[in-house]
Parts: structure tokens; C-alpha cells; sequence
């Protein structure tokens, strides 16, 4: 790689396959996840990360280019960091847990989005400007919401704890 063009669609071909990939985890954090909140969540947000693909996909034909995911190293250890939270913790602990690895997908994406939106309005791809943008808005409300419900979760946790 060595203009901002390259990077840019690398770096969009690394979050179609992070996308892809966090499609095929969420259903097993929903399912190891004891909060009904937290659960909730990640249902949810399986629903909007399959649109954002449908968008990912706008982006793809805007550029002229078929979709196509390359490795991602990065989602691909988050992902594994949150298979080992399901088979060693449990209660609160799995769940505030679930909570962290999910923001950390969110910090992730955040980031790429931001990276792509800004390099796609420097190379004059406005479609795809638009997308990654809406994308990017999406990615913070859903890391607003997770924060949102870590506190609720910790709060409760607290409670608990002193009540016992």
C-alpha cells in the first residue's frame, strides 16, 4: 500500500470482514448473556450490523468495486477475547465482562468508520462519505447505549453486593 487510496480500500475490505464476522459472534453473546438488558442489546445490535453491511456493500459498488472481507486480525482477537469470557466467567462478572468486549468491538469500529468517512471525503468518494458516516453515527449510539447500560448493570451489581 502506498497511497490513501490503497489504505482506504483496505482498510474497507478489514471492516466488511470485521462486520461479517461480528454477525456470526453476537448471537453467541446474546445467548451467553444472563442481563435480559445485555441480551436485548446484542440483538440489536446483530439486526443494525446487518444493514450496516447492506451499506458497506453501497460503499463496495459506489467505488466500483465487489464487496469482499480481508482478515481481520483485530476483530478476530476481540472476538476470541469474548469466547473466553463465556467459558470462564459467570454472573456478574460474565456479564459486565460481555459488556467491556462488546464496547471494545464498538471502540474498534469507531475508529475504522472515522479513519474511512475522512479518507473517502479526501478522495472525493461523496457516496461513500455518506454511508461511512451514517455507519459511524450508528457505531457511537450503540457504544452511548452499551456505556448506558454498564452503568445501570454496575449500579445494580453495587446494590447487591451490600445488600448481602
Amino acid at each position: 500500500m502506498k497511497t490513501l487510496a490503497d489504505i482506504f480500500e483496505h482498510t474497507l475490505e478489514d471492516v466488511y470482514y470485521a462486520e461479517n464476522a461480528i454477525v456470526k459472534a453476537l448471537p453467541k453473546v446474546a445467548k451467553a448473556a444472563t442481563d435480559a438488558n445485555l441480551k436485548k442489546a446484542a440483538e440489536n445490535h446483530l439486526a443494525e450490523t446487518k444493514v450496516q453491511i447492506k451499506k458497506l456493500d453501497q460503499v463496495f459498488k459506489s467505488l466500483g468495486k465487489k464487496a469482499a472481507g480481508e482478515k481481520c486480525d483485530a476483530i478476530e482477537g476481540l472476538i476470541k477475547e469474548a469466547e473466553g469470557l463465556m467459558k470462564e466467567a459467570s454472573g456478574v462478572a460474565l456479564n459486565a465482562g460481555l459488556l467491556a468486549a462488546c464496547q471494545a468491538v464498538e471502540h474498534y469500529e469507531i475508529s475504522r468508520y472515522g479513519s474511512l468517512r475522512e479518507w473517502a471525503k479526501d478522495l472525493g468518494h461523496d457516496e461513500a462519505h455518506k454511508l461511512l458516516s451514517e455507519i459511524l453515527d450508528e457505531e457511537k449510539a450503540t457504544n452511548n447505549k452499551l456505556t448506558n447500560l454498564a452503568v445501570t448493570s454496575i449500579n445494580k451489581a453495587s446494590a447487591a453486593a451490600k445488600a448481602a
